[in-house]
C-alpha cells in the first residue's frame, strides 16, 4: 500500500477521542517520540505534511545536502542494536543516507501505521472544558487528544523571498529548503543562486561543477570550517561502536551534545606561535570542532579576533582574486555566532572559471525579471535561479497553524513580541502542549539528535507521571516562564553571539522581534536543570486532577 492510500484509510478511521495524543510530525523527533508513546500504551495519531519521514532530511535534499554533526553521533541511542547494526558510510552523512536511516527506523519499528501522511495540522484549539485539544487537518479530519505534541522541526518553513518580479520569471526556480524529488540536472545551464548561508555553501560547489556558468549573489559572507570528510574506517566505527554508552553519556554532558574534544583554556593564555598551531591542527582537522579549539571564542571578543583572522586568512590564501577573497571573507560579526559552517571546497570553487561573485549587500536585488534578476542596474540572465535563503526558523512552523489556548489565546499573540516557553518544552496558557527543541531549548546550538531524545524522553516520562498520578493537565506558571524566558536571554548577552543579525535572533525575516531564541548555557546544563525540575515534583508547572484540583509543586 503507497503512502497517499495509507493515509486515506486512516482517515476514514479516525474519530473524535480516538487517541490520547496527537503529534505533529513525522520527523526524528515524531518518530522517536512515537516509538515512546506506544510502549506506554498510549493510543498515538501522528501528522506529517510530507509523503514521508524524515522530517528536514525529507525536504533538504539539494545538491551537496550533508550533516555537519559526525556520522557516529548523529543517530539515535535509545536501542542498542539499531546503533550496532545500522552502518554508515560516510565521516558525514549525506542527505540520502540520513533519510535512509529514519526509514529504516520507521520500518524497523513499525512506526508507519500510525502516520498519517500529506496532512497538514491547520488549527489546534484547547477545549477548556472537556480539558483536551481539538486538532483539524488540510484533509478535514477532526480528532480530539488529551494532548499535543508540536514536533515540527526549527528548520521547517522555508523563506521565500518578496523580489518584484518573482512571479513574472519563465526559467526554474528551486528553493533549498523544499527541493524537488526528481534529480535536478544543471547541466550546460546558466544558474544564479541567490544566499551564501550553510546550505549554499553546500550546494554551490556541486552546482559549479554541473552547469556552464554560475553566479552566486551573496549579501553577508560566512566563515566555513573545511569537513575533511572521507569514507567511515572499520576502525573508527568499531570504537565508536565498543563503547556507545560512554560516548552517548559524555555527549549528553557536554556543552553542545557533541564530543569535540574541548581545549580548556582562553585563547589569550598560550603565545601567538601556539595558539596558531591549535587553530591549524583544528583547520586541518576539519569539521565544527575548530570552535572548541580555546575555551572562551564564544565570550572574548579579542579570543574571538584570533580565531576569525586564521580563518580570514584561510580564505585569502585559498582564492586566488583578492577582490573576491576580500568579498568573501566575514568582517561583521564574530566568528561563530552564526552557526560556523562545514564544506568542501566551497571557497576553492571561487577559483574556478564558470564561478561568479556578486556582492548584494550594498546594492539589493532590485526585481526578478523574465529572464533572470536585476542588481544595481547589472541585468542577469539566467535557465534558473536557486534561492537559499533560509528558514523562518524556530518558530515559522508554528505560528502558520492557528493553535488557540485557553480562552481562545492565540499562540501568535502570545509571542507577538517574540516566543516565550518554560524550558523550550511549553507555554503558559497551552495546557497540555509540548514542543521538542522549542525556543528556549539548546535546539540549534546542539546535536538535534542529543537534544530531541531528551526532549521526547521528558515529555513522554510527564505524562507517565500525569497518569500515575491520577493527572490530566499540566501548564507552566507564568512566574516560572517569565523567569526562564529571562533566563535565557541573561546568559545569551554573557556571550558574543547576540551581535550577529542571525537566524538564532529571527533577524533573518522582515518584522519579526529581535529576541534571542535557542538557550546557550550547554546541553548538560540543561539537562540538569530539567531533572531537578522533575526531583522538585515539577516545580513551575500547574498540575491538574480530574476533579479540576490544581497540584503544585509545593505539594
Amino acid at each position: 500500500m503507497s503512502n497517499q492510500e495509507s493515509s486515506s484509510s486512516q482517515r476514514a478511521k479516525l474519530s473524535p477521542d480516538e487517541v490520547d495524543v496527537v503529534v505533529v510530525g513525522a520527523g526524528f523527533s515524531g518518530l522517536y517520540l512515537l516509538h515512546r508513546l506506544r510502549a506506554l500504551g498510549m493510543r498515538t495519531q501522528v501528522f506529517e505534511t510530507a509523503s514521508g519521514v524524515g522530517g528536514t532530511w525529507y525536504w533538504n535534499r539539494y545538491p551537496g545536502a550533508r550533516c555537519d554533526v559526525e556520522s557516529m553521533q548523529y543517530s539515535y541511542s535509545f536501542s542498542e542494536e539499531l546503533q550496532q547494526e545500522w552502518q554508515w558510510s560516510e565521516k558525514f552523512s549525506a542527505q540520502p543516507e540520513i533519510l535512509g536511516y529514519a526509514d529504516h527506523v520507521a520500518d524497523r519499528f513499525d512506526l508507519r501505521h500510525d502516520i498519517q501522511f500529506n496532512t497538514e495540522v491547520t488549527a489546534a484549539h484547547f477545549n477548556g472544558a472537556g480539558r483536551c485539544w481539538n486538532v483539524e487537518t488540510s484533509h478535514g479530519d477532526r480528532v480530539s487528544a488529551k494532548f499535543l505534541v508540536m514536533a515540527t522541526g526549527c528548520l521547517s518553513s522555508t523563506r521565500m523571498p518578496d523580489f518584484k518580479g518573482l512571479e513574472s520569471y519563465t526559467g526554474k526556480t528551486y528553493h533549498t529548503g523544499m527541493w524537488p524529488h526528481e534529480e535536478v540536472d544543471f547541466s550546460g545551464q546558466r544558474v544564479g543562486i541567490v544566499g551564501t548561508g550553510s546550505s549554499a555553501i553546500q550546494a554551490i560547489p556541486v552546482i559549479a561543477e554541473q552547469a556552464a556558468h554560475l553566479t552566486v549573489f551573496q549579501r553577508t559572507p560566512n566563515y566555513s570550517i573545511p569537513s575533511r570528510n572521507g569514507p567511515m574506517t572499520p576502525e573508527y566505527e568499531h570504537d565508536w561502536k565498543s563503547d556507545y554508552e560512554s560516548f552517548r553519556a559524555a555527549a549528553r554532558g557536554s556543552k553542545n551534545g557533541v564530543l569535540t574534544n574541548p581545549n580548556e583554556v582562553s585563547a589569550l593564555a598560550v603565545s601567538e606561535e601556539e595558539r596558531q598551531q591549535v587553530y591549524e591542527r583544528r583547520w586541518e582537522g576539519g569539521g565544527t570542532y575548530f570552535m572548541a579549539a580555546f575555551n572562551d571564542l564564544a565570550t572574548n571578543q579579542q579570543s574571538n579576533d584570533t580565531a576569525a583572522a586564521f580563518v580570514r586568512d584561510k580564505i585569502r590564501n585559498i582564492v586566488d582574486d583578492p577582490e573576491v577573497a576580500e568579498l568573501l571573507v566575514a568582517k561583521d560579526y564574530p566568528i561563530g555566532t552564526k552557526r560556523i559552517c562545514v564544506d568542501t571546497n566551497y571557497f576553492e570553487t571561487f577559483n574556478r572559471d564558470n564561478v561568479t561573485l556578486v556582492d548584494v549587500r550594498d546594492a539589493p536585488i532590485e526585481e526578478i525579471t523574465e529572464t533572470g534578476l536585476v542588481t544595481d542596474g547589472r541585468r542577469f540572465e539566467f535557465d534558473a535561479i536557486v534561492f537559499a535563503t533560509g528558514f523562518d526558523a524556530m518558530t515559522g512552523t508554528l505560528l502558520k497553524m492557528d493553535i488557540q489556548g485557553r480562552g481562545g489565546l492565540t499562540l501568535g499573540k502570545k509571542w507577538e513580541a517574540g516566543p516565550r516557553t518554560y524550558l523550550g518544552l511549553m507555554s503558559e496558557g497551552f495546557p497540555n502542549m509540548f514542543m521538542i527543541t522549542g525556543p528556549g531549548s539548546p535546539s540549534v546550538l546542539s546535536n538535534m539528535m542529543v537534544s530531541l531524545q531528551q526532549h521526547v524522553d521528558w515529555v513522554v516520562d510527564s505524562l507517565e507521571y500525569l497518569r500515575s498520578g491520577g493527572l490530566d493537565a499540566i501548564e507552566p506558571l507564568r512566574e516560572a516562564e517569565d523567569e526562564w524566558v529571562e533566563h535565557v536571554n541573561a546568559v545569551a548577552h554573557q556571550t558574543l553571539f547576540p551581535q550577529a543579525n542571525s537566524w538564532y535572533m529571527g533577524a533573518n525575516i522582515p518584522g519579526k522581534p529581535r529576541l534571542f531564541m535557542p538557550y546557550i548555557g550547554g546541553v548538560g546544563t540543561y539537562r540538569e536543570e530539567c531533572d531537578e525540575i522533575v526531583a522538585k515534583g515539577y516545580k513551575g508547572f500547574r498540575l491538574q486532577k480530574s476533579a479540576h484540583r490544581e497540584v503544585t509543586a509545593a505539594e
